[in-house]
């Protein structure tokens, strides 16, 4: 920014977003007329306009509406086209030309930071600021001991699979060791994750599937019985038989003998209503990228031979299924050459096609009903481009007819602009504008724990352009609903990060995960969680002090008796918070004030505040916070939690405002939200 600007014009006063407050209604239909609005310091004699990006002259001059000792606020009026529509500001003042988008206020114009709106576009009003919980289902509670795997029970990839003790250490071929967490389990504790704030639940993948880790679905038709349901047909002892030197029988008939199937599906219809009960929605995984190299369409172990299946594709080029798949020289296509990952072949194969979106349907229908759907790895599904938005636009349609409520949240690195058009994806797991900034600003590595960088550790500057910049590809109804994680099954515990080193599991051993853990930034971590503009989507076990390298380490057993209190406790508090103050669902957000291993920022809305400073640095902050940036000028604010010493404090403690301005003492590693 340029220094000759007259400190009569306060540019840091002005400001508008796309939430609520300033764009009404943020959710319009074609055709009908949309109210924008931004601030400006009051008495700052400004011209304002409104400028539509697709249409060269369309400039809408905006009118004051509204003032107030701080602010005056400037309105105009324009009817919602058919399509979306790309904006931004002009403010001229003095002579002086300035533009206002989402990278703020300056004396250029960068046209990738422009406001997007996107009449039709509505996600479930259950999803904007959801409290999730993601469960990796092997690993989170036993609670059926008659379904868990049997040693040796089948051969996969190699491997004989094992099952483990609940305290066992993850071991090598943890794809095939199973800890026996299943459907039950996780019933038998919502009463806990109620409790805990949770209002939605993420499961990874339920179906049929040799794997712990179930991503290579051998049946999208019927949840694993090994999760659900395991009955011996007629009380017969099953026995071992091999079939190309490889144990096999004693699988397919536990989980693939239709007693087994049905039972496990009917338990699954009682599983989502439970949560219903509880108030709690259920988000399923949708691996439809690829399937696994068991699957009947492929068979490569030949498991469906003898059970009246047409042959699969692995044996023959007649087999009906041979076009699910991509052939190079007689081999099918593994993603990523994976060749327990077949790629589906969605361009050639109509049948399929058709399949999948049977399937998109079935679960969030009766008798089910799941509330949506997380997909997997979504942007690589199909050959093309082409492809795969029409198949994700044809995905939605189905989905969303057959349950409008269901939110479609897909997997995904990088910019996805493109998908977020009403039409495909809902929202994305919030990795670019989430994970990775409050993961580098915090610890100095990364989301893997594979690299340090230690200059970006408390660099407040680096954190705010990363996080302006690849929020301002998400619509707001995508912000709003973004799935915010700390950790998750591809990527090591946070609590693990916090120490600031790096490693891998099978290297240096699960052990030395838990070496050096800092909790006070683990809960500097949550406390941003909980607060920041999104779905706060806690992984299993966060709450109870998990570490763990990256995946296979990340999928310990939940810790039962063993939790760490104070982190659970501290969930306990935050999610309450949520619920007492709304306006971390949908309020605007703004920094406040930045600098070395400090950063502060504020929630509002025309009702409610929420101030939040973190500190991370080695010692206490003498902080003034301009909180009349947050429309807060004179007063008191409420201390509702601070963390720090290894605690926290939600004892009641008042903050007088005066001029506009908190002035606050932090703690080293610490972190405090205020609240009116």
């Amino acid at each position: 920014m340029t220094s000759h600007v007259s400190n009569v014009f306060n540019r840091n006063a002005i400001f508008t977003d796309e939430t609520q407050q300033f764009v009404m209604p943020y959710d319009p239909l074609p055709g009908d007329m949309v109210t924008f609005k931004i601030r400006v310091a009051a008495n700052n004699d400004c011209k304002l306009r409104l400028h539509l990006c697709d249409t060269p002259g369309s400039v809408y001059l905006m009118e004051k509406t509204k003032s107030c000792k701080i602010f005056d606020f400037y309105t105009t009026s324009l009817e919602a086209p058919k399509t979306s529509l790309r904006y931004f500001y002009t403010v001229v003042w003095d002579g002086q030309i300035y533009y206002y988008n989402k990278r703020g206020l300056w004396e250029n114009l960068v046209d990738h930071y422009n406001f997007r709106l996107v009449p039709g576009l509505k996600t479930p009003d259950w999803a904007k600021g959801a409290t999730m919980y993601q469960i990796f289902v092997d690993r989170f509670n036993n609670g059926d001991t008659t379904n868990d795997v049997i040693n040796h029970e089948y051969a996969y990839l190699g491997i004989t699979p094992k099952a483990l003790s609940w305290d066992k250490d993850i071991t090598v071929g943890d794809f095939c060791n199973f800890y026996g967490g299943d459907l039950q389990g996780i019933m038998d504790k919502m009463g806990y994750l109620k409790d805990l704030g949770v209002e939605a639940i993420y499961l990874n993948p339920v179906f049929v599937s040799p794997s712990s880790h179930k991503y290579d679905i051998q049946d999208y038709d019927y949840i694993d019985p090994h999760f659900g349901v395991i009955k011996q047909d007629n009380g017969e002892v099953l026995r071992f038989e091999k079939v190309n030197n490889k144990f096999a029988t004693k699988y397919i008939s536990r989980t693939t003998s239709k007693i087994n199937l049905e039972a496990s599906n009917a338990l699954m219809v009682e599983f989502i209503q439970k949560a219903h009960d509880y108030g709690m929605k259920v988000i399923l995984d949708g691996v439809f990228n690829h399937c696994g190299s068991f699957h009947k369409w492929l068979d490569t172990a030949g498991f469906y031979k003898n059970d009246n299946s047409p042959i699969g594709a692995y044996h023959s080029k007649d087999s009906p299924y041979h076009d699910y798949f991509i052939w190079n020289n007689g081999k099918y296509e593994g993603w990523w050459d994976n060749s327990n990952h077949p790629k589906l072949n969605f361009e050639d194969s109509q049948e399929l096609y058709n399949y999948i979106l049977e399937i998109g349907k079935k679960w969030v229908s009766a008798p089910y009903n799941a509330d949506g759907w997380r997909l997997d790895v979504a942007a690589d599904l199909g050959r093309s481009a082409e492809m795969n938005h029409e198949f994700w636009q044809k995905f939605n349609k189905a989905v969303k007819t057959a349950n409008p409520e269901a939110i479609i949240l897909a997997e995904h690195y990088g910019d996805p602009s493109p998908w977020l058009n009403g039409k495909e994806w809902d929202t994305i797991m919030n990795y670019d504008a989430f994970m990775e900034p409050i993961t580098w600003f915090l610890t100095g590595v990364n989301k893997h724990s594979e690299e340090s960088r230690p200059h970006l550790k408390g660099d407040a500057m680096a954190f705010e352009n990363a996080m302006r910049h690849h929020m301002s590809y998400l619509t707001v109804h995508a912000l709003q609903t973004a799935m915010n994680q700390l950790s998750n099954h591809d990527h090591s515990r946070f609590l693990t990060r916090t120490s600031g080193n790096t490693g891998r599991w099978h290297i240096v051993g699960s052990r030395a995960a838990e070496s050096g853990i800092n909790k006070n930034i683990m809960m500097e971590a949550v406390v941003f969680q909980m607060t920041w503009p999104g779905s706060p989507t806690i992984y299993y076990g966060d709450e109870a002090g998990l570490a763990g390298w990256t995946d296979p380490d990340n999928r310990r057993t939940f810790p039962w008796g063993n939790e760490d209190k104070v982190l659970t406790n501290l969930h306990k508090s935050l999610t309450a918070i949520r619920k007492n103050y709304p306006v971390v669902r949908h309020g605007s957000v703004e920094f406040l004030w930045m600098e070395r291993d400090f950063i502060s920022y504020g929630r509002w809305d025309e009702k409610q505040r929420i101030i939040v400073a973190i500190n991370n640095g080695s010692k206490p902050m003498d902080a003034q916070l301009p909180v009349w940036k947050v429309e807060v000028l004179e007063g008191q604010l409420n201390q509702l939690i601070e963390t720090g010493g290894g605690t926290f404090d939600v004892n009641p403690k008042y903050h007088n405002i005066n001029d506009g301005v908190l002035k606050i003492k932090i703690p080293a590693q610490s972190a405090i939200v205020l609240g009116s």
